[in-house]
């Protein structure tokens, strides 16, 4: 039976990576059960590189998917980019066995324009296109925003039809957050989806203070604010039939993400993720 592999987006463990390094979060991921990793929001400094290394070989841990951004976003902000970096990043895709890039979201200044949106897919295309010469495939992870509409068509959709090598990092979160069926445009991009992030879709409880009560524009603020992003199998999503839709549709990894914990122990939700999804009967793929 064809199986997938379930892996852990490191953004979630950046501030553990921050405190006890690289090599001792992997040890702590590898004891919950995890043992393929997508590396995001960590610094690939040589001594965290080194420690990545020395962490796939001895807790047996697998690179599924590394970051980068295609031009430096701004001055300060810690990362490679393929414009300037191009060479240390195949070299450390190489030096981490990893066969998978993703560019994390549209830059923040070109959110809501069209055409500098589609200049940077084009220019993400091309860099897919250098990247392949090395074995690498570059991935676009998607928000919600690539679901605004330009003459009735999805961003997101104008984005797949104008390019050929780019593959695109779908998210059901923020595909439900967007208004659309996850399993269902999961198969409008077969054969583009090798890398699936999971989190689940949560309505959080609206514990209003009295002056949220007293304030209705405060409480329209939080009202509206309320969806969460939550552990796998702890909101509204049909989690087995998105997984199964992925498989179908080529997906190689599922990577759990949570962009916020909401002050619960990242590791401690990893944890239930990881129950939930062996309960659902996906154990065989850690």
């Amino acid at each position: 039976m064809k199986q997938g592999k379930i892996g852990v987006q490191m953004m979630m463990l950046k501030e553990s990576v921050a405190t006890i390094g690289v090599y001792e979060t992997l040890r702590k991921l590898r004891d919950i059960g995890y043992r393929y990793i997508e590396i995001s929001q960590v610094p690939m400094t040589p001594e965290n590189v080194n420690q990545f290394k020395q962490a796939i070989e001895d807790f047996d841990i697998k690179v599924a998917a590394m970051s980068a951004f295609i031009e430096p976003v701004a001055k300060g902000l810690p990362g490679d980019s393929l414009r300037d970096d191009f060479d240390k990043i195949v070299n450390d895709c190489k030096t981490l066995d990893c066969n998978f890039l993703r560019i994390g979201m549209i830059p923040l200044n070109l959110m809501g324009n069209k055409d500098k949106t589609m200049d940077f897919i084009y220019k993400a295309e091309a860099e897919a296109e250098k990247l392949a010469e090395h074995g690498i495939e570059l991935y676009h992870h998607t928000h919600h925003v690539e679901f605004e509409k330009y003459d009735g068509k999805y961003l997101l959709d104008i984005m797949r039809d104008t390019t050929k090598r780019l593959g695109f990092e779908l998210d059901v979160h923020w595909i439900q957050r967007a208004g659309e069926n996850p399993i269902e445009m999961i198969k409008q991009y077969k054969g583009r989806v090798a890398l699936l992030h999971l989190k689940d879709y949560r309505i959080g409880r609206l514990n209003l203070t009295e002056e949220e009560l007293a304030d209705y524009d405060k409480f329209m603020k939080k009202f509206v604010d309320v969806i969460e992003f939550a552990e796998v199998g702890e909101g509204s999503l049909d989690m087995k039939g998105i997984i199964e839709a992925g498989l179908a549709s080529g997906a190689e990894y599922f990577i759990v993400e949570q962009d916020d914990t909401y002050g619960d122990d990242p590791f401690d939700c990893l944890q239930t993720s990881a129950e939930n999804l062996k309960k659902l009967g996906y154990g065989d793929w850690f």
